[in-house]
């Protein structure tokens, strides 16, 4: 042990020679935790990834060729006193996380089990099953790009916590891109209204989705890590895809004789709660630091300017979509203020001005 958090250096490996937090407790423990005792997610998850500002005597241990370390502070440009201050809302780790997805998988499992052996399906608006065929087909394309963008950025976090928060982000999103393929194949077993083709089709060339593809493809194509995951939850997820999963699926289908397709995108609804409460968490401590809050702030509304005004431009193409089921139910312009006001308190919350973005 070498260093103590918020202490300088001490070179020496030596028993007794460092004064960290649990100096003087007959439990060994050598990080402080958030609340008045560590919980099982921090004796999990700190300091399991090495920092030579801590607890690593001899430096980084393997770097690469070009002399980068291991991790490093330069990859993205927010900035932190205390990089290590973070701990996730949902404190889920490894072995919490295996059994939440597999909780919801056979959550999803049971329903659709049910559902086809009730004849669900083929009682569905057959104008619905196309929309299902289309754009649901279409729309699991960008949860699987929002699922690769934070699985490249979880490399890059600067610690454990961070990148736990990311990575488990990652996965939520990559199981409901897989939900939703399985689902659809599922049902397409009972009805001849299921394309299994046109989703992969309408991504690639519907003009609907083609402002979405470029949305997702630009947070998949930032450089920054940080960035992707602020693009992918502060940006993305409430202004397109909680406005397509929410404010349409699970508004129109029970009009459409469908009460099986939003319990499928509930799970999604509920895991971002998740990785929401995570991403605002990590941003507004940035945006609260000391030294660097200011700079963070600034650097959060130009994330804001650049990806909001993709994901604006997302959010009207889309809107056709509205206008496509037999019994309407819910108008475009009502959701899209819902996506819009659900961003101005995510801001709030964070502490920045998403004013001038929304405007547009």
């Amino acid at each position: 042990m070498s260093v103590t958090e918020g202490l300088s250096p001490h070179r020496s490996g030596a028993a007794g020679s460092a004064t960290f937090a649990g100096s003087d407790s007959r439990k060994y423990n050598y990080f402080t935790p958030k609340g008045r005792k560590a919980s099982h997610y921090e004796d999990m998850t700190v300091d399991v990834q090495p920092d030579p500002e801590r607890y690593l005597l001899q430096d980084w241990i393997i770097n690469f060729a070009d002399g980068t370390p291991t991790y490093d502070k330069r990859w993205t440009h927010a900035k932190s006193s205390n990089w290590h201050q973070f701990r996730a809302i949902d404190q889920e780790w490894e072995r919490t996380h295996y059994q939440r997805q597999s909780t919801i998988v056979g959550m999803i499992s049971n329903l659709i089990e049910n559902g086809r052996r009730s004849g669900a399906p083929k009682r569905f608006d057959r104008a619905w099953l196309k929309i299902l065929s289309d754009h649901l087909g279409a729309y699991k394309h960008a949860e699987f790009g929002l699922g690769t963008a934070t699985m490249q950025a979880q490399r890059y976090g600067y610690t454990q916590m961070i990148n736990n928060a990311i990575l488990t982000n990652s996965s939520y999103k990559l199981r409901f891109a897989q939900d939703i393929t399985l689902y659809l194949g599922e049902i397409a077993l009972d009805t001849d209204g299921i394309d299994l083709d046109a989703g992969k089709i309408h991504w690639l060339e519907d003009p609907i989705w083609q402002a979405t593809r470029h949305a997702v493809e630009a947070i998949m194509g930032a450089e920054d890590y940080l960035e992707q995951y602020f693009a992918t939850n502060i940006v993305f997820e409430p202004l397109v895809a909680e406005l397509f999963r929410s404010g349409f699926i699970m508004q129109m289908a029970a009009a459409q004789n469908d009460f099986m397709t939003p319990a499928v995108v509930s799970a999604a609804e509920g895991d971002y709660e998740r990785n929401l409460a995570n991403a605002v968490e990590l941003f507004h401590i940035l945006v609260l630091d000391q030294e660097h809050g200011e700079h963070n702030r600034r650097l959060f509304g130009t994330w804001m300017h650049k990806h909001g005004a993709l994901a604006l431009d997302a959010a009207h193409h889309l809107q056709p979509i509205w206008s496509q089921p037999r019994v309407k139910v819910a108008q475009f312009p009502e959701a899209l203020g819902v996506a819009k006001d659900r961003v101005r308190a995510i801001a709030a919350e964070i502490g920045f001005d998403v004013r001038s973005t929304l405007d547009q």
